[in-house]
């Protein structure tokens, strides 16, 4: 259903203040369907057990590591094949570049910031890439990003072994716990 693999860079977590916002970084990646982040700055355990806590409770394949040398992220990642796509108010508005970025089906790496993106991953990645070019938040880009990218065919994808399966339904909260996990 993918017709990549998608990846998340977290540059420059802080712990003490972006534990909130790199968390749901992390969900929506997931929800929308990356395979892996990569956090780099702070090493945040606590972030990490939680985030692989939620991967055990409602399935799928989602790996959360620590690295404290992003540029080496980035360039494995082009050495091996993949591109780089960073999201910034900067870049080309995606409505106007994401054909191009599809044309590939290479891996993707999609780049989120936290504090002030170093000029050097301006420079460094494939594309520069925008979801508006009005500030906002990296949780919205990505998860527009992922959408846009996957032309909404993050909507088929089927978390396996999860514990916990939300029913949909107009009004209420009804969640199956399976009995075989």
């Amino acid at each position: 259903m993918v017709f990549m693999k998608i990846e998340v860079l977290r540059l420059n977590h802080r712990k003490n203040r972006d534990t909130r916002i790199s968390t749901h970084v992390c969900l929506t990646a997931r929800a929308f369907g990356a395979s892996k982040i990569y956090i780099t700055g702070d090493n945040d355990r606590k972030l990490i057990e939680n985030v692989n806590d939620l991967v055990k409770r409602f399935g799928g394949s989602f790996e959360v590591t620590h690295s404290k040398n992003y540029i080496n992220i980035i360039e494995d990642y082009q050495n091996n094949g993949g591109e780089v796509i960073h999201l910034t108010m900067y870049g080309l508005q995606v409505q106007n570049i994401v054909k191009d970025i599809q044309k590939s089906n290479k891996d993707k790496l999609i780049v989120v910031g936290s504090s002030r993106v170093p000029t050097k991953v301006y420079k460094k990645v494939d594309w520069n890439v925008s979801v508006t070019n009005q500030p906002h938040s990296e949780v919205s880009s990505l998860a527009i990003f992922q959408h846009i990218l996957l032309n909404g065919k993050e909507f088929d994808i089927n978390f396996n072994n999860s514990v916990f399966e939300i029913i949909p339904m107009a009004e209420g909260k009804k969640v199956n716990i399976k009995k075989d996990s």
